[in-house]
């Protein structure tokens, strides 16, 4: 008879509790799962699918010692509809209106 403790036990989180720990909406987990970024689901039935506790805290724990590269502020000053006029400029255009 094989023994149970030759194999440890991997504890499972479903949605629910993988929300709690990670703060992302379901779409971005999902594009990220599909980028190979966060740890993969996987399925106990066709309708419960959960993800491995330790992959998610280990994940956790690579993006808490890794520092985030920010994306740079678009210039608002070059958008095509509604673009952003100068301090100077708004005040001449309202007073030639008056």
């Amino acid at each position: 008879m094989a023994h149970r403790n030759d194999i440890p036990i991997k504890r499972t989180i479903r949605r629910q509790q993988l929300r709690e720990v990670v703060p992302l909406a379901d779409s971005t987990i999902y594009e990220m799962e599909q980028r190979g970024e966060f740890p993969r689901r996987f399925a106990l039935s066709p309708r419960c699918v959960v993800w491995d506790l330790a992959e998610v805290e280990a994940w956790l724990a690579s993006r808490r010692s890794t520092p985030i590269v920010r994306a740079q502020s678009p210039d608002v000053r070059q958008r095509r509809s509604r673009p952003v006029r100068e301090p100077g400029l708004a005040r001449t255009a309202a007073s030639k209106a008056g």
